[in-house]
């Protein structure tokens, strides 16, 4: 794929960005400004990776040419031919970036997380392998600079919890977590193992973006506004005036009525405060209710079967199903190092979004 054209469209926007917050009213609208205060840091770091990129891609292209008139073997050729490797994976590493300014960054990434750790088929051991994970997610937590809050859970006899609930917030939470999700499978020898037999074990994770209040924008058309004569006690004024209001949201059959003031107005500006205030609420409900068939589509059934990834405790290894990735250090991603896991899936989730863009 050629960047060229991505990275010219990455200086002209990151212009006209600046030229928007150079602009006196920047912040009138103070949501509007802080987006564009976050394009712009986002379009800075990837004008800078263009510029390093066609530097690199200068770098190599020079030393190319070097080396195809140096003689074979020579001390200058072999400097030149290590030269090149290395500006080969740097120029790799960049672009890797690049690319991945090429997708518009998805609007939940930046969202803190709820995460969700649920012993699954195993019994006991389930339970100590989620204790485990609880520790791992906490111990990243800790690496990233996030702030790892434990909502509930549910702890088992031998010290393990049968499930988990924690908020995670900070910098782009569930762009770092959301791979997690699904079964994770576990091979070792418990504790309460007598015989020395190798266990298989699962543990459900499920990763939920935090839900967030939406604004309510409520169009005059979708509104069935009537005023009426006010009922029930009050003084002369209240009951004899066409001053109570009922407001119908159309949409959604959402019915208020207000007639505590003697003013037509003052019911009406209170009648839509109510108004937004449930309309908010029942949205609220229903992103939750969104979230909670999400969480039931990520984790399955947990049975041994249906795998994610797998720790094998005796081989020191782990194996992501889903990229076939197998690393063997598991000693250090149970302790919190899971960068190395998480990057090739994010990665490969890159990697076929380019590929649909490209079709």
């Amino acid at each position: 794929m050629d960047l060229k054209p991505f990275i010219r469209k990455f200086r002209d926007r990151f212009a006209e960005v600046e030229a928007l917050l150079s602009a006196p009213d920047a912040f009138a609208n103070p949501q509007r400004g802080q987006e564009l205060t976050r394009e712009h840091s986002r379009l800075r770091d990837l004008v800078e990776s263009g510029e390093t990129l066609e530097r690199i891609t200068r770098e190599l292209a020079e030393n190319r040419e070097l080396l195809a008139a140096e003689s074979a073997g020579s001390e200058m050729a072999v400097m030149l031919a290590e030269e090149i490797t290395r500006l080969e994976r740097e120029e790799a590493r960049v672009a890797n970036k690049v690319r991945l300014g090429i997708l518009p960054p998805s609007p939940v990434d930046s969202r803190n997380s709820i995460l969700e750790i649920r012993g699954a088929a195993g019994g006991a051991e389930s339970a100590l392998f989620a204790a485990d994970l609880l520790r791992m997610y906490q111990r990243y937590a800790e690496t990233k600079g996030w702030r790892f809050e434990v909502l509930d859970a549910s702890p088992s006899d031998l010290g393990g919890y049968k499930d988990a609930v924690v908020s995670v917030t900070g910098d782009e939470v569930y762009k770092w977590l959301k791979f997690e999700s699904g079964v994770h499978r576990v091979q070792r020898v418990p504790a309460t193992e007598a015989q020395g037999r190798i266990h298989t074990s699962t543990v459900t994770v499920a990763v939920l973006p935090e839900a967030q209040e939406v604004d309510v924008v409520i169009r005059p058309e979708d509104l069935d506004i009537q005023v009426c004569r006010a009922g029930g006690h009050g003084g002369q004024g209240v009951n004899t005036t066409d001053s109570a209001v009922r407001i119908v949201h159309k949409p959604t059959g959402t019915e208020v009525r207000c007639q505590d003031e003697r003013s037509q107005q003052k019911n009406k500006a209170k009648a839509m405060m109510v108004l937004r205030s449930r309309i908010l609420e029942a949205r609220v409900a229903e992103e939750n209710a969104k979230y909670a068939a999400e969480r039931k589509s990520q984790v399955g059934t947990g049975e041994r079967s249906e795998k994610s990834r797998t720790y094998n405790f005796p081989q020191n290894r782990v194996t992501d199903h889903r990229i076939d990735l197998t690393l063997y250090n598991l000693s250090s991603v149970i302790d919190g190092n899971l960068d190395p896991v998480v990057e090739p899936l994010m990665a490969d989730s890159m990697q076929r979004r380019l590929a649909e863009i490209a079709v």
